[in-house]
């Protein structure tokens, strides 16, 4: 009885009920895909900044040390040694312990204001490097969707031709129709097959592509839900869309940031004009040879005090680079404008391109259901004689297209809406989720 429940259950355990949907592709490419990884670790090196660019407020403390040998030879005029006094040969060592505290050091203190936006910077680089993720996920997901939509009316469109293919022979055969019926069926089966290769070799590559983000065989996807309903965007005013990018869009944070970033380095360079102000503290032993006393002399020493550095001239250096950040600032201010013309832009495109894909979907559900009311009447009117066979292959032809449009009209349509969303910076998993309610992970999983 064992052994009969055993057999019974292994088909169900090795094949999968369940196909894996957006969402759980979506987190698998978040553990494994090489560009997003990258990205992670860009962001960990860039909140680095600030800790680094804090050290130049804080007090440095060094430890330095020698040990010498020395030989001093000393001679008269004449060539001979002075009377009484041997040419030391010794050796001495010395070590000294050093602080330093910048009392006034404007370029470090700039340079801290400066990092935090450099991590600013970083943190909306790591955001758009997740929406970057999800657009690249979605979009190879749909593909293969699209693909497999592609591949099964191709199918379904050489089944029906085959079908017409038969009829004809068999019409030719006792009599009822040309040999110019059977080969025109012959031609367009022809036709279904190149069809089918084109379409599987298509399938195969967008496979791959969706694999290449996953770092494994995505295996079976979860289709559409049938009856799944696509909802305009909200708000229903692309002005708003495109004023909402202009701000929040990801790449005009990026740039806003750069701006700052190029502001306070002009101010950083203009501070090689500043004086320096440091407190310094110094303590340490040496040990020398000291002649007048025949033998070694140890000396201790501590000091403190307070040092100034005013620069005077530098050969034109610092003038230079403060041009030179004047210029990198204009060329900031710029590349901000262009990102917010391109956000606004993005914006607009990828509203026309949810409202008016939501528009194509339905005329296209529309005509496909006509469509195919037209191949079963052509079919019907076949049957009794008052069509031809080139006809019935026509509107089976035009039931396959438009089953194909259909199909690649409503993956565009979400596409666009979730472009809209990262247009305006706002493309988060919530998204994807959203996404995710309109998929089937209980249908019939498709290779």
């Amino acid at each position: 009885m064992k052994k009969l429940v055993w057999l019974l259950a292994t088909p169900l355990l090795a094949s999968p009920l369940w196909a894996a949907d957006l969402l759980q592709i979506y987190r698998e490419a978040q553990n494994n895909d090489a560009t997003f990884a990258a990205a992670r670790s860009t962001l960990e090196a860039g909140r680095e900044r600030t800790p680094q660019a804090r050290a130049g407020l804080l007090p440095t403390l060094s430890l330095s040390g020698n040990s010498l040998w020395n030989k001093n030879d000393l001679y008269l005029r004449d060539g001979t040694l002075p009377p009484n006094l041997a040419n030391p040969r010794f050796n001495s060592n010395g070590y000294t312990l050093t602080l330093s505290q910048p009392l006034f050091r404007w370029q470090n203190w700039v340079a801290y204001d400066q990092s935090k936006f450099q991590v600013a910077q970083a943190e909306a680089n790591f955001v758009q490097a997740g929406q970057d993720l999800i657009l690249r996920v979605a979009q190879a997901y749909f593909d293969v969707l699209y693909a497999q939509e592609s591949l099964k009316a191709v199918q379904a469109n050489k089944k029906s031709i085959g079908e017409q293919l038969e009829s004809a022979k068999r019409n030719f055969e006792v009599g009822t129709s040309t040999i110019v019926d059977a080969q025109e069926a012959q031609a367009r089966f022809d036709l279904a097959i190149a069809q089918e290769i084109a379409a599987e070799s298509d399938l195969e590559v967008r496979q791959r592509t969706l694999q290449a983000i996953v770092g494994k065989e995505p295996g079976p996807l979860a289709p559409f839900r049938r009856g799944a309903e696509l909802t305009p965007p909200q708000p229903a005013d692309m002005k708003q869309w495109a004023a909402a990018a202009e701000k929040d869009n990801i790449n005009v944070q990026i740039q806003m940031a750069a701006v700052e970033i190029a502001t306070r380095e002009v101010d950083r360079q203009r501070a090689g004009h500043y004086p320096t102000i440091d407190l310094v503290a110094n303590k340490g032993l040496s040990t020398a040879f000291a002649s007048t006393v025949g033998g070694q002399l140890e000396t201790n020493f501590e000091n403190v005090g307070v040092q100034l550095n005013l620069p005077i001239f530098q050969g034109g250096a610092v003038v230079s680079r403060q041009s030179e950040a004047s210029a990198n600032r204009a060329a900031a201010e710029s590349t901000l404008e262009q990102a917010r013309r391109n956000a606004a832009l993005q914006a607009r495109q990828q509203y026309l391109g949810a409202a008016n894909g939501l528009a194509q979907v339905r005329a296209l559900r529309a005509a496909l259901i006509s469509s195919q009311s037209s191949l079963e009447s052509n079919r019907l009117g076949f049957e009794v004689g008052v069509r031809i066979n080139i006809d019935v292959l026509n509107a089976d032809n035009q039931v396959f297209v438009t089953r194909r449009d259909l199909a690649k009209a409503v993956l565009d349509t979400l596409m666009s809406q979730l472009r809209l969303k990262a247009a305006v910076g706002t493309l988060s998993e919530d998204d994807v989720v959203a996404a995710n309610a309109l998929l089937d992970p209980a249908a019939t999983p498709q290779q």
